[in-house]
């Protein structure tokens, strides 16, 4: 086998979900100029939540965004840089800051359902000459179908290629395949996956998008990332290799940057793990900004955490919708309460 992979590094942007968006741009530059060194292919550099996310809603960054890339910009002499834009949160002034620090790509992403939001982001980033990719975030909330009719959408905007997201890390292997298989099929443009490892399956799933087709794959140094993380960076450049895909980016290297230059930068509390919160997060289907707010309705209701998940995740929530968690705790208490005294009733 010899086919092309190329890797996008996603450290210094979904791994900014596991540090509270708090690295700070020295620390952003080292981690950057450990990947140029291991010949990584694609480095993303903003908020977790995109260029504009440090706000309140989504928790605010140790620094903006132009001071991150005035810090990784010169590290990266030989890797493309990339940001990421979610319509609604970033703007387009955001665009041009980014493009005057030296940015390649601008990736944008929307939910699955909804990527009639992005025209105008794609129509602006193509205009200025940068390579457009789009995102269908929460990719398991919709069906194969549904999700080739949005990926078309972004492809008649002008994208470049279209990414199957697993933001929640709930897709299993034959979901991927089947997904993957089908955008591959129908467009003209490269497809590309981005694995969460809520349920232990972050390569695996990357392996079966792989021989489905797909020729672009996200990843991070140690998996940091939201919830239990995204695909480990190292673990695919070593697991591509053995499988005879012509990968890039330096094996060794990339260990030596997780091992060496981030791994002394997070705490044991932050490096992300397979725990129970994380994996029922990926069986529930329910991205992990839920799961804090989850935590505390369970305490005030006295519901179990879990129950409340799940609910969740066959409402099939997204973000922006964490005020439901209060109401289906509410609910779950109340049926707990009946409950109860129906049993006491038939004492």
């Amino acid at each position: 086998m010899t086919d092309s992979v190329r890797l996008v590094d996603m450290t210094l942007r979904d791994g900014m979900h596991a540090v509270d968006h708090q690295f700070t741009p020295e620390e952003m530059a080292d981690v950057a100029s450990a990947l140029n060194a291991a010949e990584m292919d694609v480095v993303e550099v903003s908020h977790g939540d995109g260029m504009g996310g440090s706000s309140i809603n989504y928790g605010f960054s140790a620094a903006s965004t132009e001071e991150y890339l005035d810090a990784v910009t010169p590290e990266l002499t030989d890797t493309e840089l990339s940001v990421l834009m979610l319509p609604g949160i970033g703007t387009i002034e955001e665009i041009d800051m980014a493009i005057d620090h030296g940015a390649d790509i601008c990736r944008i992403a929307t939910h699955v359902t909804e990527a009639d939001v992005s025209e105008e982001h794609f129509e602006y980033v193509k205009d200025q000459g940068l390579e457009a990719n789009g995102l269908l975030m929460l990719s398991h909330m919709a069906a194969p179908e549904t999700v080739l009719e949005q990926a078309q959408l972004m492809e008649s905007y002008g994208a470049d290629a279209v990414y199957v997201m697993d933001s929640a890390g709930a897709l299993l292997p034959s979901d991927v395949r089947d997904r993957v298989s089908l955008l591959v099929d129908e467009l003209s443009i490269d497809v590309g996956f981005h694995a969460h490892n809520n349920l232990g399956l972050a390569i695996g799933n990357s392996l079966a998008a792989l021989d489905s087709g797909a020729v672009t794959i996200d990843g991070c140094l140690r998996g940091l990332g939201a919830g239990s993380g995204n695909a480990q960076m190292e673990v695919l450049v070593g697991t591509l290799e053995k499988a005879g895909y012509d990968v890039n980016p330096d094996f060794f290297g990339t260990m030596d940057a997780a091992e060496d230059v981030l791994v002394p930068m997070i705490s044991d509390d932050e490096m992300p793990e397979l725990d129970n919160d994380s994996l029922l997060l990926g069986y529930a289907g329910v991205y992990s900004s839920f799961l804090r707010h989850t935590r505390r309705a369970g305490e005030k209701y006295d519901i179990d955490p879990r129950e409340i998940l799940i609910e969740l995740g066959e409402m099939e929530v997204v973000g922006g919708q964490e005020d439901l968690i209060t109401d289906v705790a509410s609910r779950l208490a109340s049926e707990k309460d009946a409950e109860t005294a129906e049993a006491a009733s038939d004492d």
